[in-house]
């Protein structure tokens, strides 16, 4: 008897521990937002006008990466392949989506088994998530415990980023209700800043901005608006290899115009629509400080990928310069170190190792990723050297970038061979990327800017010759370790026949 009043005693001791150990599992806040690109944001871009305060709480908080990437897209949609390197873990040419990417062997069969819902419901994480319907994983999407997904684009509470909020304060308050322990893992997506850009009628007003539905004219001036930015451009110098493409020539309020007053009342509505997703994670972090929750919460905030909106004389997502090819990526939580900055060098397809390791759950073999914890940690700056990114949704082969220290290349190979072009830039001298055409004094008139005579594309100049030829071998070789399935002109074939 006595031994076994001993065993009881002991094995009530282990399951107190362990649910003691249990509560101190951090929680995990993922928010998610629909094309954005950093310089929305006032601590990537002291001048925007964007007004943002619980974000930029977390920036004063938490840590900065300023070095935060998606791979890239061999589609259009650019966001379907950020999602699945998101919730998986894995490099562009090695998903579901990818070309051939199952019968190569490249991708896992039920890869949605290896996932963050999946992962972290068997390691005793309660998982909910509310985000956008469709361009994403559908089949990791729906193994979410607590599954509120819906487009909401709309200037309502009801049809606007009101609603996935209010779907994040519900599960909040039900888990209060109920004493919820489990730790949670929450996907707060939003449908937003993604057009159409319809945002409240309060905050249209205060950027100035209308949604303009006559595409026979401009939307009306408003000094309220945001200014164009410094990299904007009437129109990109040469086709870059997507015609027809939506995002450029059918999006509702801007069409084919990159006239200055559609593009500053379309960075109106994109500002009204993200200060409407500040308001979103404001109220959420407000009640999880009610419930006492917030103190053991990682919170990141991200982007799928950015978004062009005039800079460049693009509109869409289609692209590799810095403003859509980054994202913002802002972590607060335990063991961060507040207003901190890293440069990280870091993928969205890192995320799925980096919250692992955050809960002190292990990465499924099927990840690709490397988790980032050191960097958000302080011990570290980066986790790697090398940058590659990609975008063939148009004409093939496409783009494709490659970045080592502050230089970057991107080369066109588009359109059958008629467009072939090179970019080099220096990032630490050029961080907008100018282009010659923002030489133009019309142009320097519109956006204010006044680029330095060496702020240009240094491809041509035969002092970067050497460089030139260093970035694009560095370039071919992330290709090929990528299993990258195209070659541009200026490549060896490998023997690739088959896409």
């Amino acid at each position: 008897m006595r031994l076994f009043l001993s065993f009881l005693v002991l094995l009530i001791a282990c399951c107190t521990t362990a649910v003691a150990g249990d509560a101190k599992r951090p929680n995990i806040l993922f928010i998610l937002v629909d094309d954005q690109s950093p310089w929305d944001l006032q601590c990537y871009n002291q001048g925007s006008a964007l007004d943002s305060p619980n974000i930029d709480r977390l920036a004063r908080e938490g840590i900065v990466l300023d070095g935060a990437y998606h791979m890239g897209a061999n589609m259009g949609a650019v966001c379907t392949p950020s999602r699945h390197m998101i919730m998986s873990g894995r490099k562009v040419w090695h998903l579901p989506t990818a070309p051939q990417a199952v019968q190569k062997g490249l991708c896992p069969p039920d890869l949605e088994q290896q996932t963050i819902p999946a992962v972290f419901n068997r390691n005793g994480y309660a998982t909910m998530r509310t985000c956008k319907q469709g361009n994403s994983y559908e089949a990791a999407n729906k193994l979410f415990t607590v599954r509120h997904d819906a487009t909401k684009r709309g200037g309502t509470p009801e049809t606007g980023s009101a609603w996935h909020g209010d779907r994040v304060m519900d599960y909040l308050t039900e888990r209060e209700s109920t004493k919820e322990t489990k730790p949670f893992l929450i996907y707060y997506g939003f449908s937003h800043p993604h057009d159409e850009r319809d945002g409240t009628p309060k905050l249209l007003a205060k950027y100035g901005a209308t949604n303009h539905t006559d595409k026979s004219t401009p939307p009306p001036a408003n000094p309220k608006q945001p200014k164009l930015p410094p990299n904007y451009l009437p129109a990109h110098p040469f086709p870059h290899g997507h015609p027809k493409l939506r995002d450029e020539v059918a999006v509702s309020g801007v069409w084919e115009r990159r006239d200055e007053q559609t593009i500053r009342n379309e960075l109106g509505r994109e500002f009204a629509c993200s200060e409407n997703i500040d308001i979103q994670i404001g109220r959420v972090l407000s009640k999880l400080e009610a419930m006492g929750e917030l103190d053991n919460t990682y919170v990141i905030y991200t982007a799928d990928h950015g978004m062009a909106i005039g800079r460049h004389g693009l509109q869409g997502k289609q692209n590799l310069y810095e403003h859509t090819w980054r994202v913002p990526l802002i972590v607060k939580g335990p063991g961060i170190q507040a207003g901190s900055r890293a440069e990280g060098n870091v993928y969205l397809h890192d995320v799925l190792a980096t919250l692992c390791d955050l809960a002190g759950i292990p990465a499924p073999q099927t990840n690709e990723g490397t988790s980032f914890k050191p960097v958000l940690l302080g011990q570290q700056k980066t986790i790697r050297d090398t940058l590659y990114g990609v975008y063939c949704g148009g004409t093939k082969p496409g783009m494709r970038a490659v970045k080592k220290g502050d230089w970057k290349l991107i080369q066109y190979d588009v359109l059958n061979g008629k467009v072939r072009e090179s970019q080099l830039f220096h990032l630490k001298d050029n961080p907008q990327e100018f282009l010659i055409e923002h030489h133009d004094p019309k142009v320097k008139t519109l956006t204010g800017a006044n680029p330095l005579p060496h702020q240009v594309n240094l491809a041509s100049d035969p002092k970067y010759a050497d460089k030139l030829a260093e970035m694009q071998s560095l370039l071919l070789d992330e290709m090929r370790r990528l299993n990258d399935p195209w070659r541009l002109w200026n490549q060896p074939d490998d023997g690739i026949t088959s896409r």
